[in-house]
């Protein structure tokens, strides 16, 4: 008869695919039951962060909800940073974990629901009567909050049988939030009344867009406004016409583009939460500009937002779309005689205004150029990638210079959590997810040290269709340009320079040390082959720690 376990692993199968995780003594019984009897996919990974950072990339990169899987106790703990991760960037998954038997903690037990509550993250523990039940509520509820809620098998009862499987229901979920009330059909007008109005009209927008399936009715807004659109750093390609696109607002922006954002004179952002980076520490707009957000966030989300509508992004965009096809034949058709002929969009050098410093090939010290080899690497990358990033002071180089097609296509897992260390573990979900897509990843020294037992995870998942960067400055390079140019003594911020591209071919992977523009024409001719015929490339860059990224500039200026 199927066990407690089993109904766990049957009914979470029949609604999601892919798990990766960690084999221990309190999901052993789960993996088993998962592996012999279902079709989801499990994936090894070497250290249990790695379980839930797989998990999360895999619902970036593909919108589809995955799970991670643990032990208990010292496996369970090994997931809080990642789990807190999932939870801060309103990331679904649903993380298996073996607990305490229902007779008590063991001496190495410890408070698993009160360390997941501490993060954010709500457990479900299922019982010998309930398991299925109770695993069709936990991912109803991670999919409807979108956020990772924790599903616990108690010792004791994992290996219990517990009769037939009982049919599941499937989980609910909320339809999107219209627009809803007088005021928020007034402020739709109104905001309707100023894009009608604007000299300078400017959308932004946010992966909360892109998850709401916005994209046409954006693009159609902002043909119908002559508007320039721009994005935050997670709703990278949004908008249908690149052409009149300013790239990423706030310290990733370049500084023509982000010229162009404070002349606007309207702007409406969509699914933008309008962080302190995203909207460049307050000085973003300018003083004179009419801000209004478009949010499923209780209230506005920044100081600067003058009206604000609680509904779904695409939703609310198509009825501002509405609003303007119903004004084009009408006496309200008036209101925007004062508009120039001519768009504002059509009127900028929007190539020159996105255009970023192009680098030297060696900084000063004689080290490569961040800038100059992250403009070159761009012109050598397929174009089908999928870029996964890391934390640390690197993710202005991939961030400005590599373009991406789509919000999907470009993942930041840890920035939301201020945390490093899990990009290697990225790779293996992304790759899962996108099966027929080029990963690639950028990490810093620091970080690729932090998670390096789950290098050969990211070698064996990707294999052929992975790369990754690793910007190795020898340091960690946040903490020197914050606080090392503040006189504090740098010794703990410095690491020894580390030979990745040794670690890379240690596992698998070919390794290549990049000290010149030169040395990256591998490459080049490695994008050329046949995935199936190559290895995980892993490019170690030997750059300069003393260029510095703008983003960086702008968090010590206002740090200093």
């Amino acid at each position: 008869m199927p066990t407690v376990s089993a109904h766990v692993a049957l009914t979470l199968a029949q609604h999601i695919d892919a798990v990766f995780g960690v084999m221990g003594n309190g999901n052993a019984y789960f993996l088993d039951a998962l592996e012999t009897q279902t079709d989801a996919v499990f994936t090894a990974v070497r250290h249990e962060q790695g379980a839930v950072v797989a998990a999360d990339a895999h619902f970036r990169a593909s919108g589809r909800i995955a799970a991670g899987t643990s032990t208990y106790g010292a496996g369970f703990t090994n997931t809080l940073t990642a789990l807190a991760e999932a939870v801060q960037a309103h990331v679904p998954l649903v993380l298996v974990v073996g607990d305490e038997p229902t007779s008590g903690p063991r001496p190495w037990d410890v408070d698993q629901i009160a360390l997941a509550s501490a993060v954010g993250a709500r457990t479900y523990t299922v019982g010998r009567a309930d398991a299925a039940a109770t695993t069709v509520i936990a991912i109803e509820h991670a999919l409807t909050y979108r956020v990772p809620v924790v599903l616990a098998i108690p010792y004791d009862v994992a290996s219990l049988e517990a009769g037939p499987v009982p049919a599941a229901p499937e989980p609910r979920l909320p339809a999107p939030l219209a627009p809803r009330g007088a005021f928020a059909d007034g402020m739709l007008d109104e905001i309707a009344g100023a894009l009608r109005g604007a000299e300078r009209p400017f959308l932004l927008a946010g992966r909360g867009a892109w998850l709401a399936g916005a994209s046409a009715a954006l693009g159609e807004l902002a043909d119908l406004t002559g508007a320039l659109t721009s994005s935050s750093a997670l709703g990278r390609g949004i908008f249908p016409a690149a052409e009149y696109d300013l790239g990423v607002t706030g310290g990733f922006g370049a500084d023509g583009a982000m010229e162009l954002v404070r002349s606007a004179d309207v702007a409406v952002v969509f699914g933008a939460s309008l962080n302190q980076f995203t909207m460049r520490f307050g000085e973003l707009f300018a003083p004179g500009t009419r801000v209004f957000q478009i949010d499923t966030a209780p209230t506005a989300t920044h100081p600067h937002v003058g009206g604000f509508v609680r509904a779904d992004a695409r939703l609310a965009a198509e009825a501002v779309v509405s609003r303007l096809r119903d004004a084009e034949g009408g006496a309200a058709r008036a209101a925007s005689d004062a508009r120039p002929a001519r768009p504002w969009r059509a009127s900028v050098d929007v190539v020159a205004a996105r255009a970023y410093a192009p680098g030297d090939e060696l900084a000063p010290d004689g080290r490569l150029d961040p800038r100059s080899a992250a403009r070159r690497i761009a012109e050598l990358l397929p174009d089908d990638r999928v870029v996964v990033s890391d934390g640390g002071h690197f993710i202005g180089w991939a961030n400005m210079y590599w373009p991406v097609a789509a919000p999907d296509r470009m993942m930041m897992v840890g920035t939301a959590f201020q945390s490093i260390g899990q990009g290697w573990p990225s790779v293996v979900g992304a790759a899962l997810a996108r099966r027929d897509s080029t990963i690639v990843l950028t990490s810093g020294d620091g970080g690729g040290l932090m998670a390096i037992a789950d290098l050969e995870s990211a070698v064996r998942a990707a294999a052929g269709r992975g790369m990754a960067v690793i910007w190795n400055d020898a340091a960690y390079g946040a903490e020197v340009n914050l606080y090392g140019l503040k006189g504090l003594a740098e010794g703990p911020m410095r690491i020894p320079e580390v030979d990745f591209a040794a670690f890379g071919a240690a596992v698998g992977a070919e390794g290549v040390v990049v000290r010149t523009l030169a040395d990256l024409e591998r490459l080049g001719t490695w994008a050329a082959e046949d995935p199936a015929d190559r290895r995980f490339l892993l490019l170690d860059l030997r750059i300069s720690g003393d260029v510095i990224a703008p983003y960086q500039q702008e968090i010590i200026r206002v740090n200093s």
